[in-house]
């Protein structure tokens, strides 16, 4: 009796252990939990990088913040952020100094700038789609104007 129990928690052991080894997690998994600090995400393939790695440095720099997304579009680029705790009763006011930033560094770009989680975790999950080869530019351009659309929605 003795030695079958331990027979069956060792067998629990193994099968927990070789479970966890093979399982990937993705980043918008843990997005919420912790910082995930993704790339810059560019939906229209003519665009270049250079400029939007400089938005997303520009608004890292800040020291409210502690993770940033950016995903260019055609027409709009989609600005999203997690603000630290302490900093969580001054919301408004770091929205409005980051929309004032980035008009006066960027005057020919159109932001969207958001702190919600929910927009955060979406913008993670169309990197994530962006990576994958049956996920088209179209399909992510599509993907950011229904992220923008409910962005302005929540306002």
């Amino acid at each position: 009796m003795h030695i079958t129990f331990r027979l069956i928690v060792l067998a629990c052991f193994v099968i927990l252990s070789s479970c966890s080894q093979h399982q990937q997690v993705k980043d918008s998994q843990l997005a919420l939990i912790k910082t995930t600090n993704p790339k810059p995400v560019i939906t229209d393939k003519k665009n270049k990088r250079d400029g939007v790695t400089e938005i997303k440095k520009d608004v890292s720099s800040l020291p409210e913040l502690y993770d940033v997304a950016v995903v260019k579009g055609k027409k709009d680029t989609l600005v999203v952020y997690k603000v630290k705790h302490l900093h969580r009763f001054q919301m408004k006011k770091i929205e409005k100094n980051i929309n004032k930033m980035l008009e006066k560094k960027y005057p020919k770009e159109n932001f969207t700038v958001s702190s919600d989680y929910k927009i955060f975790l979406e913008a993670i999950r169309l990197d994530e789609r962006m990576k994958s080869s049956k996920f088209s530019h179209r399909d992510a351009e599509n993907r950011l104007k229904e992220i923008v659309k409910m962005t302005e929605e929540m306002k």
